[in-house]
């Protein structure tokens, strides 16, 4: 990808090479249709009040190197071929014998007119006798041809005008392409600016139309992205309060419900041990989903630093192994385990929460008699920590959302819970290093596997 710097400053180099070139085709072209017979007809004009003048003066000689001296280069020659030349000598004299021979019969010879088209700077200055006027004229009954043509040096005085052309040539091309060249950068500059601000005025459902391939190009691409990202952040979003404000609305009607009923004088003792053990369960509710929520805002955003240490994995599982075997043997549930001695880097606290919650489906989701089988073994470069159960299993469809933030299967909806805790389990999984798949099948039961770095 070339930079914009350097497609700026090789497009500007292009636009000033290319300018100098057509400037100079153009003052070229004005040269050969415009400057060159009117040169001509200037210097024959010349030449012929020369010519008239040198007829009435006695010594002609004298004359004529007055003449140069004003600026001129003259070639005179006569019938015999006899031929002297005043001021500047010319480089090449190849004039046709034939042009001479046309001139002492009176003819004007228009050298500079019908000289050899060449670029203006070999033909403006090119120093040969051809590239004159010729005049004839008498003196003493002698027929001469004159010559003629400016000196060298008054050249560069008429070379200002079509410099003059050339560079304002130059100047009005360069500024055109800078022009053009410069809209090209801006437009698709104004069309970011138009489309940040559609975004808040239409949400984040903008086109955004640039194809490049430099600096602006990428910048529209991860505004692209950064759009996208922002509208499905946008959606998370919504459905993260519409889901909050229900788990939070339910139990709170329930609670309040409950301690309304309570009010009654009526209620006998059981019916009042059941709705205090109902505002328990939803009081529990809460505070669990507040926890989870804590949980999950404190691992955002993903680019802070964890805090990390060795400890002792299996440890760890063998310490929550024992905090639930009453929840265990509650369900009826046998669990078996088989851990390896395995240390690990990483953060305790977050790392008792994935264990904590795999652990807790297991024994929520499974079937009353079930079973749940713990795993951790020790690899090359990754430690594994399986935990697998008999219960309900999943679906294909609820396999792809189970690590959804709020998202619940069917069959778990009869449970209480929060849809909270497996997203937990993936993003602290996935701050390790590690990664967390799922196989399951309706009826038949769950595995979780969980790869972590090595220490």
């Amino acid at each position: 990808m070339k930079s914009l710097y350097s497609k700026f400053l090789m497009a500007t180099l292009f636009i000033m090479i290319t300018s100098s070139f057509i400037g100079f085709f153009i003052a070229n072209a004005y040269y050969q249709n415009n400057l060159k017979p009117e040169n001509d007809t200037k210097n024959t004009e010349i030449a012929r009040r020369i010519a008239q003048y040198a007829e009435t003066q006695e010594n002609l000689d004298q004359y004529l190197k007055h003449t140069a001296s004003t600026g001129y280069q003259l070639y005179v020659v006569d019938r015999q071929g006899e031929s002297h030349s005043f001021g500047g000598s010319f480089n090449e004299k190849n004039l046709p014998s034939q042009t001479v021979v046309n001139v002492l019969n009176g003819n004007i010879y228009h050298g500079m007119r019908d000289f050899p088209k060449k670029t203006f700077v070999t033909g403006f200055f090119a120093n040969e006798l051809r590239n004159s006027v010729g005049v004839p004229f008498t003196h003493d009954n002698t027929q001469y041809a004159l010559f003629m043509r400016p000196n060298i040096k008054l050249l560069f005085n008429e070379i200002h005008i079509l410099l003059g052309w050339m560079g304002l040539a130059i100047f009005i091309l360069s500024l055109i392409a800078v022009l053009i060249w410069a809209a090209m950068i801006i437009r698709p500059v104004r069309q970011l600016s138009q489309a940040t601000n559609k975004v808040g005025e239409n949400g984040f459902d903008i086109h955004l139309d640039i194809h490049r391939k430099d600096e602006i190009g990428q910048l529209a691409q991860n505004f692209k992205d950064m759009i996208s990202r922002l509208g499905e952040l946008d959606k998370l979003r919504r459905t993260f309060v519409s889901n909050v404000s229900h788990d939070i609305q339910t139990p709170l009607l329930n609670i309040q419900g409950y301690s309304r009923l309570l009010e009654s004088n009526m209620l006998s003792e059981d019916d009042r041990y059941t709705y205090l053990k109902v505002i328990q369960e939803e009081a529990n509710r809460m505070s669990t989903l507040s926890k989870q929520l804590l949980t999950l805002s404190s691992l955002e955003p993903k680019g802070n630093t964890l805090r990390k240490e060795s400890f002792e994995v299996s440890r760890q599982l063998r310490s929550l192994i024992h905090r639930f075997h009453w929840l265990v043997n509650e369900n009826n549930l046998s669990l078996t385990y088989s851990f390896e001695d395995v240390w690990v880097k990483g953060n305790p606290e977050l790392l008792n929460t994935v264990w904590e919650n795999l652990l807790t489906n297991a024994i929520k989701y499974n079937k009353p008699g079930g079973s749940i089988d713990i795993t951790l073994k020790e690899a090359h470069d990754h430690i594994e920590i399986t935990f697998t159960d008999r219960g309900i299993g999943l679906g294909t469809k609820e396999k792809k959302q189970i690590f959804d933030r709020f998202y619940r299967a069917d069959l778990a909806r009869t449970k209480q819970g929060t849809g909270l805790g497996l997203s937990i389990v993936k993003e602290v999984i996935e701050l390790h290093g590690g990664q967390i798949s799922v196989n399951s099948r309706l009826e038949k039961g769950t595995t979780f596997k969980i790869f972590l770095p090595h220490l």
